[in-house]
């Protein structure tokens, strides 16, 4: 996954001006800079307050992009329901502190008891342990917003668009040749 210089520049300063130990961040992008064309993908949903908080945050399995509208489904697509452009969404781009990784474990086992039948294929989402810990009043996460696009390999058909903005980044400028 690329994620753009900016994101990491934004959990970078936030992170090295942060004091609190129960506030977090997380860099939200416009979804629309997010999806693939090729398949489905999963997103965090963000809402807001009117300082740039998040509230809360679901996520969404099931995002695609049908007849040019971004939406998801729940029911395996029987019904879709819109995303607006614009929307913001996380893409796991997350600055936690120490107190996070205990939350994590402690919650673990919960959601194995939880995941019983179907225990290959049930994944830990770190949007849930985060809403579950805004719910409890235990943290506040400041989100960033950012205009860069993401780009992923989640189908096998994504690689060559992958190649093609990686090349184009280094021709720009943007990214290094040679990495190492």
């Amino acid at each position: 996954d690329y994620y753009g210089k900016e994101t990491f520049r934004l959990i970078y300063d936030e992170l090295k001006n942060n004091k609190s130990e129960n506030e977090f961040c997380m860099v939200g992008f416009k979804i629309e800079n997010t999806l693939t064309e090729n398949g489905h993908v999963a997103r965090g949903v963000c809402h807001t307050d009117d300082g740039g908080y998040l509230t809360d945050i679901v996520e969404r399995t099931k995002i695609a992009v049908n007849d040019g509208r971004i939406q998801f489904t729940e029911d395996d697509g029987e019904s879709w329901t819109d995303i607006p452009e614009g929307t913001t969404v996380s893409m796991n781009c997350w600055g936690f502190s120490c107190m996070m990784m205990p939350e994590l474990r402690n919650r673990f086992t919960a959601f194995l008891d939880r995941n019983t039948d179907n225990m290959l294929k049930c994944e830990y989402f770190l949007p849930f342990v985060v809403d579950e810990l805004l719910k409890e009043g235990k943290i506040s996460v400041k989100v960033m917003d950012t205009t860069e696009k993401w780009y992923g390999v989640t189908y096998k058909e994504d690689k060559q668009l992958v190649v093609d903005a990686i090349k184009q980044k280094i021709a720009d400028g943007i990214y290094p040749e040679k990495l190492w």
